[in-house]
């Protein structure tokens, strides 16, 4: 409930005798914060406000506030997050910043950024890219390098509090069919229950962490052509700390819920390859799940909106949440090409639609192998790195990464040349292991698409030349066990011959 009127403060921050800035601010208001956007300068101001999940009723605690989200968000975005400044008042009764007298109130100043640049506003726009996605994926796991673990070991039991709250939230919204929630709530717990070891396991790993906490798409912004993180969450150490794959679900779910499926697939992707978190994945569909529960009661609860608006967004994220839940068999693909036939195009255009949400763990040889060198993905190897040795734990890796998603009820795809039999008996053998079914796709293009694609390449993980590919020809290694197809038409038929080749 509002506690205090902060017209007099807001008056003075967009006055010139605050930070001699002219013109006009633009205010936008949000739950509990009023920010000014004036010039070069975004000033946020703590709403004083108190709350059942925040008490921002005084000057001090809006001080400490605005004092912490500075520290916080800094991890991400020191760029964005200038400083905080009290506001006290003089002696003959005007407001100033940062004097001797009471304290009134506190603002956080942070520098102003194009919000054409937010990446809701990209999303909307179909402007977000795979690059957009491996920057987000860095930034993220650099986060949850950094941040501080949890020591209560309470993985299993910080998920039960985030179901607790959606069940008292669905009830007191009063909006959405009972029968639909109690669904949704049976669902959920069902599936904390099959969860409970995994996820306490990894509390016990240090992966349950103070990330950031909110970290949908309006909270990601491109500046410097780099995705910044910013406005995590700031007033709840406990809802905060989270599995770092829970706090990755969020985006996922609102790539997921936009159509973005392949984006989507493409930061899962990015995102393991960085962090090299693969124990986890069997809960990335549960995550996604509850990330979409939230969502749908905070769209019911919206009573700014009228009835029907809210109810059809909330039975979207019912609809969503569900989804995420259903159980969807895990299947191995491999896809297999001389260098340009397009196979890690193929890969990542079917991976979505492949096992649970977010969709198939990639397991690409060109990456593997940068990584088992230690070095970025885009860096040009020298030939040592093409040993027999290198090539023999790039494949086993391959074969590793994939067997351990098809274990976790995800579906793998392994992205490589495969021009050698050996190597193709392993990779099927995964999935024999698994029990689960094994699709060889290989990729055929006349000789001259290949090396007009190779030579056009700039900043791939494959080194792949011209003579490489006329080597690869020359060895006359083609998988002619596995479904051949012409990979030199337009992208989207040649990935729909591929589904339709693994039956989906």
């Amino acid at each position: 409930m509002p506690v205090g009127d902060q017209n007099e403060t807001i008056c003075f921050l967009g006055s010139p005798e605050a930070f001699g800035d002219g013109g006009t601010a633009k205010v936008v208001s949000t739950h509990i914060s009023t920010v000014l956007l004036l010039g070069s300068r975004a000033l946020k101001l703590k709403r004083a406000v108190k709350l059942p999940y925040v008490d921002l009723s005084t000057p001090e605690r809006r001080l400490a506030m605005c004092e912490r989200e500075l520290r916080l968000n800094r991890r991400t975005a020191p760029e964005l997050y200038r400083a905080v400044h009290r506001i006290t008042r003089k002696p003959n009764g005007d407001l100033t910043l940062n004097g001797e007298g009471k304290l009134v109130d506190a603002v956080l100043e942070m520098k102003r950024f194009d919000d054409e640049l937010l990446f809701d506003r990209l999303a909307q726009q179909g402007r977000l890219s795979p690059a957009d996605m491996a920057g987000l994926a860095s930034a993220l796991a650099e986060l949850h390098r950094v941040a501080e673990a949890s020591t209560d070991e309470q993985g299993a039991g910080r998920v039960e509090r985030v179901l607790a709250v959606n069940e008292r939230a669905f009830a007191a919204s009063g909006v959405l069919p009972v029968s639909e929630v109690e669904e949704v709530n049976v669902a959920c717990r069902a599936a904390l229950a099959r969860h409970a070891v995994l996820l306490d396991q990894r509390a016990r790993e240090g992966k349950v962490r103070l990330g950031h906490g909110d970290l949908h798409l309006r909270n990601i912004c491109l500046i410097d052509d780099k995705p910044v993180l910013f406005d995590c969450l700031e007033f709840d150490d406990d809802l905060a700390t989270t599995d770092i794959l829970y706090d990755l679900a969020f985006v996922l779910m609102d790539l997921w819920h936009r159509g973005l499926d392949d984006r989507a697939n493409a930061l899962f992707n990015r995102y393991l390859d960085v962090a090299g978190d693969e124990t986890g994945l069997g809960l990335l569909p549960f995550f996604m799940a509850i990330r979409a529960a939230v969502r749908a009661h905070v769209a019911a609860a919206d009573a700014a909106r009228p009835t029907a608006e809210r109810l059809a967004e909330a039975q979207a994220y019912l609809r969503l949440c569900r989804a995420f839940l259903a159980v969807r068999p895990p299947v191995l693909v491999a896809v297999g090409g001389y260098s340009g036939s397009g196979k890690s195009t193929v890969a990542a255009g079917i991976a979505p639609a492949l096992g649970p949400a977010p969709g198939a763990r990639i397991a690409a040889s060109d990456r593997i192998r940068k990584r088992l060198c230690g070095v970025a993905a885009e860096t040009r190897l020298p030939p040592e790195g093409y040993s027999d040795d290198v090539s023999g734990r790039t494949y086993a890796e391959m074969a590793r990464i994939a067997g351990n998603a098809l274990a976790q009820g995800h579906a793998a795809i392994a992205d490589a040349v495969f021009d050698r039999q050996a190597e193709r008996g392993r990779i099927a053998e995964v999935a024999q292991r698994a029990g689960v079914p094994f699709h060889g796709l290989w990729l055929e293009a006349p000789e001259r698409v290949l090396v007009e694609r190779v030579a056009a390449r700039r900043g791939d993980p494959s080194d792949a030349t011209p003579d490489i590919v006329m080597g690869q020809l020359a060895r006359k290694g083609a998988a002619s066990e596995w479904t051949t197809l012409a990979s030199r038409g337009e992208r989207n038929l040649v990935i729909a011959a591929a589904l339709g080749a693994v039956g989906v």
